[in-house]
């Protein structure tokens, strides 16, 4: 009978490459979507779930993603202060104007899973309000969404 090996990942196999999304015209969630697939490395024949697989994602022109229908005035961000009745809301037509970048963070940092290995990939993120970016020279390839 014929043996078959699993092929194991080890830290030394995973090789980093940068990618850059520009998110002008493009629903929030179809961005945050392509980059948590990426940032897990679910794109590569090497995925597996419990290490950090996954590339190095550069989102720029955050501020101009589009949401559709009428999730600019009914979506609504919650944090809590610590303090009794300290629950806080914020609609995203608010957020956009003070914090323009949280929105897409938020939504690729949900879309991870949930612990260390969560936040060490979330790491691998880059979120840009405009179209400068600070990372030019790793020199990231262009990734396209559908």
């Amino acid at each position: 009978m014929k043996k078959f090996t699993t092929y194991n990942v080890t830290s030394k196999d995973i090789a980093k490459k940068w990618y850059i999304i520009d998110a002008d015209g493009i629903p929030l969630g179809r961005v945050a979507v392509k980059a948590a697939y990426v940032l897990r490395g679910k794109h590569k024949p090497t995925y597996t779930p419990h290490l950090d697989t996954g590339d190095n994602i550069i989102i720029i022109n955050a501020s101009k993603a589009i949401m559709t229908g009428n999730k600019t005035s009914d979506k609504i961000y919650y944090h809590h202060t610590g303090y009794m009745g300290g629950l806080k809301e914020t609609t995203y037509e608010k957020m956009m104007e003070k914090k323009p970048v949280f929105p897409m963070e938020a939504a690729v940092k949900g879309m991870l899973p949930k612990g260390p290995l969560g936040r060490e990939m979330f790491r691998n993120l880059r979120v840009y309000e405009g179209a400068e970016y600070n990372e030019a020279s790793q020199k990231p390839e262009k990734l396209e969404i559908k």
